[in-house]
Parts: C-alpha cells; sequence; structure tokens
C-alpha cells in the first residue's frame, strides 16, 4: 500500500510539473485586469482599503506562471462586460457566471469554481425558511443586481417571472444590497454559497442560509472577443487545478479567512 501510495503520488507530481513545463511564456506582457471590488470574498477592499480577495490571488498566480504583468482597474458591474467586450480592458474578473447570452459579447476562460445559490437572510428570521414562502409573503422584498444571475433566479425562481417585480429592490453593489439586508430595508439576498459562507462567519450570528441551494453556477474570467489571452490563462488553471493551488486558495478564503477581521 505505501508503494502504491508513493506511485501514485509520483505519478500526480509528474503531471503537475509536466503542466507547469508546458504552460506559455508571454514575456512580460502588460495585461490590464478589470474588478469591481464588491464582492467578497473573491475580491473586496479589506479594512485598511486593500484590494484583496481569492481572485486577486488566483490572477497573481497566473502572472506569476505566464510571465505578464497585470495592473487593476475597477468599474462597476453594469458597465464591465461592455467594457470588456469593447476592448477597454484585457479581463475581466468579479465573479462573473458563465452563461451563453454573455458568450455573445466577451469570451470566457475555463471554470475556475462552481458555486450553488443561497439564501442570505437575517440571523433572526423567521416569517419564511425557503423559496416558496418567500414568494408566496407580498410583504418580503429582495436586493438585486440588475442583469445578474442572482436577479434572475430571483425573478424565475422565488419570484413569479416579471423582472419589474417592485418586491426587487435594486443596488448598484453586492455589498449595499447585504448592507440593506443587515438594516432590514430587505429581506433577502441570493448569492453563491462560497460569498454566503464567507458573510455568515463574519456577522456574529447576525446572518444564516435558509432552504435548499438553488441550482449551481460555474464562474470564469471575461475577454474581449478574439483575446489570444484566452489559451494561456486556461492553460494556468489547469496547472492550478491540477497541482492543488486552486484547492489551497478555496480554504484560504473560505474556510480560514473571517471577512471583517
Amino acid at each position: 500500500m505505501k508503494i502504491a501510495a508513493f506511485a501514485g503520488l509520483a505519478l500526480a507530481l509528474s503531471a503537475s510539473l509536466s503542466a507547469a513545463q508546458t504552460l506559455p511564456d508571454l514575456a512580460g506582457r502588460a495585461v490590464t485586469v478589470v474588478t469591481e471590488n464588491a464582492y467578497p470574498p473573491l475580491q473586496f477592499l479589506d479594512a485598511e482599503g486593500k484590494a484583496v480577495g481569492w481572485e486577486y490571488d488566483a490572477m497573481a498566480e497566473i502572472a506569476k506562471r505566464l510571465n505578464m504583468v497585470v495592473t487593476y482597474e475597477n468599474t462597476s458591474w453594469d458597465a464591465m462586460i461592455p467594457a470588456v467586450s469593447e476592448g477597454q480592458y484585457d479581463i475581466g474578473m468579479t465573479g462573473i457566471t458563465i452563461r451563453d447570452d454573455r458568450k455573445e459579447m466577451v469570451d470566457f476562460s475555463d471554470a475556475y469554481m462552481r458555486s450553488e445559490m443561497v439564501m442570505l437572510v437575517r440571523g433572526d428570521e423567521s416569517r419564511f425558511t425557503d423559496a416558496k414562502s418567500f414568494g408566496a409573503n407580498p410583504d418580503l422584498l429582495m436586493a438585486a443586481q440588475p442583469g445578474t444571475t442572482p436577479f434572475y433566479v430571483g425573478v424565475y425562481e422565488v419570484l413569479d417571472g416579471n423582472e419589474a417585480n417592485p418586491r426587487i429592490k435594486m443596488f448598484e453593489t453586492f455589498g449595499a444590497g447585504v448592507a440593506a439586508l443587515k438594516t432590514g430595508d430587505v429581506d433577502l439576498v441570493l448569492t453563491d454559497g462560497t460569498a454566503g459562507a464567507g458573510y455568515v462567519a463574519s456577522s456574529d450570528g447576525g446572518l444564516k442560509v435558509v432552504g435548499e441551494k438553488l441550482g449551481a453556477e460555474d464562474f470564469g474570467f471575461i475577454f474581449p472577443k478574439g483575446s489570444d489571452l484566452v489559451a494561456p490563462v486556461n492553460a494556468a488553471i489547469a496547472a492550478m487545478q491540477a497541482d492543488g493551488t486552486i484547492a489551497a486558495l478555496d480554504k484560504t478564503w473560505f474556510l480560514d479567512y473571517k471577512m471583517g477581521q
């Protein structure tokens, strides 16, 4: 058994080294990455105002492996996909769900993360316990950013399919919606399970997740159509998955780190 285990480890190490050796060398190419800094723990500003998060660490690792030099810019969510589509930036990152309609405007990397949608509520919430009971109570409100996956899941899986439903209160950033939840201005925020777990962990009982998961979504980086960066970034993502780097980032940002500290 020890010999078999050692052989398996040797094969895994060999595969990881092989993947690393075959990565493209971009020769110090300058790449501009745009983000929102409003979607913890993927990317956000910490207590000192420093931009941090899973995606920053992942992009730094990708840049190191591909020998590219990254600079960051910020824009709002609703402007990001059009701006990348127009070639204003080389890469966009902000927990962007890979969807066919978006592929008409931008190219996606391979998925670097899969997450399931959850219902984030206040810790003392007792008026509803799942999507059905939320939808049945006309007094309850949910927060959403226009055009995001949580918005569409809320419209079509929680409410009545009316995208103009007044029970959906729009916010420019995900963080603003969570702030409104905490103050009682809305009663529900839909988010992927990774971000939801981070908020619950740091809330000291102020927030919780209720109900069943509402589906899965894959996250990817976005590029202008036809970008020659897609293949190198995909190669780096594959290498990071193979050698455990992505699993280590998941542990750092979704298990070990508590937002707000």
